[in-house]
């Protein structure tokens, strides 16, 4: 059996584990969005953060990278994820259907936000990019979350306007 990962955010950059293969991917009725308020890793309980998640939307097309884990690895490899991505329950974690450039198709762990959870939150790109300038939380700034994101998305060849646009925003706002 071959488990893939699909990775559309931090995942890019600290995956946690190293995969077997990797490949870029496209995930159909999601989008990739700051619609997650961070509350351990990029922010607090009181000045909350935000990081990606994605969003379902109907239509909507959002590529990322599909990692394939060890088989041998499976276990450690899902239970470090699921510590690392479930840890205020906003996200939820499903199997779906990716697409590689090469029109295969496999199923993939992708993690998707709750819309129901408190975390879940639908702001405009200046308001994003306010709250992404200021914030810092356990894990360092949230400006580094969304620069390294970008920047890997870059490398990797996967344009995302929002993100380009967002880090730009928040640079002049920290200058």
């Amino acid at each position: 059996m071959t488990l893939w990962v699909f990775g559309y955010g931090s995942l890019l950059w600290n995956p946690g584990f190293t995969p077997v293969a990797t490949a870029h991917a496209r995930l159909a009725n999601y989008s990739r969005s700051f619609c997650m308020r961070s509350i351990h890793h990029r922010g607090t309980e009181t000045d909350p953060g935000l990081v990606l998640a994605l969003d379902e939307h109907p239509g909507s097309l959002c590529d990322g990278l599909a990692m394939q884990m060890h088989e041998a690895e499976y276990d450690a490899t899902m239970a470090y994820l699921r510590e690392r991505e479930l840890v205020s329950a906003a996200y939820l974690e499903k199997l779906l259907p990716i697409r590689f450039s090469d029109g295969r198709e496999v199923t993939a762990v992708t993690y998707v936000i709750d819309p129901d959870h408190v975390q879940y939150c639908a702001l405009d790109l200046e308001e994003q990019a306010r709250i992404i300038a200021r914030a810092v939380g356990g894990r360092g700034p949230n400006s580094e979350y969304l620069f390294n994101t970008a920047a890997h998305l870059a490398e990797l060849g996967i344009p995302d306007t929002d993100l380009e646009w967002l880090s730009a925003r928040v640079r002049a706002l920290i200058a």
